[in-house]
């Protein structure tokens, strides 16, 4: 497959921005390869800029539920367009998306929109300070919520790991406050917990981990951090930007039936456009100011162009609730690449949930970080140049989720199976 225009962008962009991306997995150094430039998207298909067409399972990291340039989302945002793109201001918009996600997600009270989700989960952890007077977190290794800087801090070995910053850039006297334990391990929370829960304000988990491949919390771990946080006036914030509207149309947490205190939502609830969203208890959300003490502030939040987008897209999964389907049509095609590698005496793991999901190149399915760190590197980087030579998009790194749409239909996968067949030939 010829990608002449890609490597000659890739070179010019990488005098233009760090790196030659303006997101570092785009680089595409996990799997020591060169980025892909696409200049088109219809339904389940990429086109790159030498006309060569994709298969896509990344979907924009998660909005394209619907596939790429949904009729019903593009003739929303192209209404939109006529009246304005931005006014700084209060819209009807804003109060039909926010009635629609309370619809959805029963946890949420009260809303606030925000432009990524990065400034979610940053407005939340503000907001749980704020509102228990207390500094410390806890967050889970390999649950990545965002380039905050409180937020990307490394556990070591052992238990726990106090205080040591991510990335350079981050004080130790703001990271000191961080504490970052192993996923899905109950007692190694629950040894932190009883250290620190005087000054606990909040802990923050992905129910469904997507930054570490795709990895489900178990039920015994998520209710522990539930019933702890309860019990000690903490505040539990459930991190569903990729997995809210995305697993199911009330987020992981109605799978699981556990109710958060503050919840972070992302893109897809802007079809596609740059957004985010944090809400919750009542009581804890009327802390944000003008209403209380805790400042949050965005011009371009609630922005006309990315609520038109969203209630179009909430509306028709409220309609549609395609979320059995999708792990169905996920589950058969991960299936037959399952089947195709043991031929091949290659290991290989996967799991989903709704239209999102994750595979490994291991005995037995991830259940944290580590587990994810011990899998097969080499064979992941092959098996995806492999199937990016076929014309198959998956996600550039093992430690990320993939996505499916609705577009993906039994003809779109029967191809997308093929391929990947071919690809396994080639190992």
């Amino acid at each position: 497959m010829n990608r002449n225009k890609s490597d000659a962008l890739f070179k010019e962009a990488q005098l233009l921005m760090p790196g030659g991306v303006n997101s570092p997995v785009r680089a595409f150094k996990n799997v020591n390869s060169k980025p892909v430039f696409f200049k088109s998207a219809n339904g389940p298909y990429l086109i790159d800029e030498d006309e060569n067409q994709y298969i896509d399972f990344i979907g924009s990291w998660g909005p394209m539920i619907l596939g790429h340039s949904n009729p019903i989302i593009v003739k929303a945002i192209n209404e939109q367009l006529k009246n304005g793109t931005s006014f700084g201001a209060p819209t009807k918009l804003e109060n039909q998306m926010a009635s629609l996600i309370k619809e959805s997600i029963g946890s949420i009270e009260r809303i606030r929109m925000v432009n990524s989700g990065t400034e979610a989960t940053m407005s939340c952890i503000r907001l749980a300070r704020g509102y228990t007077n207390r500094n410390t977190i806890i967050k889970f290794d390999g649950c990545y919520h965002g380039h905050v800087d409180s937020l990307l801090v490394k556990a070591g070995s052992g238990v726990s790991t106090f205080g040591l910053p991510d990335s350079p850039g981050i004080p130790e006297d703001l990271a000191k406050f961080t504490i970052s334990i192993p996923y899905n391990d109950t007692e190694a929370f629950i040894k932190t917990f009883d250290e620190v829960k005087d000054d606990l304000a909040a802990v923050i988990v992905e129910p469904v981990a997507g930054n570490m491949g795709f990895i489900k919390g178990h039920t015994e771990f998520l209710n522990v951090l539930r019933e702890k946080t309860h019990q000690n006036n903490s505040v539990l914030i459930f991190d569903e930007v990729m997995s809210g509207f995305r697993v199911n149309l009330g987020g992981a947490q109605s799978i699981y039936n556990i109710q958060p205190d503050l919840t972070a939502l992302g893109k897809i609830i802007g079809g596609g456009l740059p957004v985010g969203a944090f809400g919750g208890n009542a009581d804890i959300m009327k802390c944000l100011a003008p209403e209380g003490p805790v400042y949050q502030a965005g011009t371009l939040s609630g922005n006309p162009l990315a609520m038109s987008a969203g209630i179009a897209l909430i509306s028709e999964l409220q309609k549609t609730n395609p979320y059995e389907q999708l792990e169905l049509t996920i589950q058969n095609f991960l299936n037959a690449i399952s089947k195709s590698l043991e031929t091949k005496s290659i290991d290989f793991a996967y799991n989903a949930s709704g239209g999102m999901f994750g595979f490994f190149f291991s005995k037995k399915l991830p259940e944290n970080f580590e587990d994810v760190c011990a899998t097969d590197s080499k064979v992941f980087q092959n098996f995806f140049i492999k199937s990016l030579s076929k014309g198959i998009y998956f996600a550039p790194s093992k430690f990320e989720a993939g996505f499916l749409s609705t577009t993906h239909v039994d003809e779109v996968m029967q191809s997308a199976s093929q391929k990947v067949l071919d690809a396994i030939e080639e190992l």
